[in-house]
């Protein structure tokens, strides 16, 4: 097993990705506009919160520090966590929790299908088991985008609003540093520049039949990933995430 920090950094972005992610999703139990809406989005959440177990928990194994996959998820502050911008931005309407998916469904389908390939077997072996569900993720995602975004004048107007509100963050999934170019060099993960033209043309489409306009900018935001520049809503989150574990350290069920 690769022991290198930079596989460790690696692993905790792939599982902080998926559990800030699927926190996000878990706000909307009780809340979404139907009741299959409301089912959907908590076993999207639970699939997302399964898949960062199995990132953290081998984050662990490779740090072999004594820390569980539960004490990186629960025991860590802000400036340590390494998800993308994306994943912590707040969900908004409904409409704006769907945009949010697909942009990272269909990023997230890409990535798990190059890491099928990976030169470290428990990370082939990870994409190859959790790839499964982002594609239906993605399917499902990707067919609300649609239907929202050619629906009425209204579902079109707040589409447009959450793509022009949230493309800002997708260049950050695209973004290299040291990191990424250590597992590029050890074959365990692909270059996230090389996701980009695929990814592009995969949501160009999607927008294309929604009737969306892809805003045309090359700024992006990041800093989430090196857990450099956080947004304020990663505070809050982690707040309600993590406040039963710090009130009671070390509790066990």
């Amino acid at each position: 097993m690769a022991q290198e920090p930079a596989y460790f950094e690696f692993l905790c972005r792939m599982g902080d990705n998926a559990l800030v992610l699927g926190h996000r999703l878990s706000e909307w139990c009780g809340h979404a506009p139907a009741l299959e809406e409301d089912i959907a989005l908590a076993n999207t959440g639970l699939d997302l919160i399964g898949e960062a177990q199995l990132w953290l928990g081998l984050a662990s194994d490779v740090e072999d520090r004594g820390r569980t996959a539960d004490d990186l998820a629960m025991g860590r502050d802000v400036w340590d966590f390494r998800n993308h911008l994306l994943t912590e931005q707040p969900n908004g309407d409904f409409g704006q929790t769907m945009m949010r998916q697909y942009l990272f469904d269909a990023w997230h389908v890409c990535l798990l299908d190059a890491l099928c390939d990976s030169s470290q077997a428990h990370t082939a072996e990870i994409a190859a088991k959790t790839v499964k569900e982002a594609r239906y993720h993605l399917t499902r995602s990707r067919s609300i985008v649609i239907g929202l975004g050619d629906g009425t004048s209204e579902s079109h107007r707040r589409m447009q609003t959450a793509l022009d509100r949230l493309f800002p963050y997708v260049g950050e999934f695209f973004e290299t540093d040291s990191i990424d170019r250590a597992m590029t060099a050890s074959r365990i993960a692909p270059d996230p520049n090389s996701l980009k033209d695929p990814y592009l043309e995969t949501i160009r489409s999607t927008f294309l039949d929604a009737t969306l306009c892809v805003p045309e900018q090359e700024f992006y935001l990041s800093g989430g990933k090196t857990g450099r520049q956080h947004s304020e809503h990663l505070g809050h989150l982690l707040t309600q995430m993590q406040w039963l574990q710090r009130a009671y350290p070390e509790a066990s069920w």
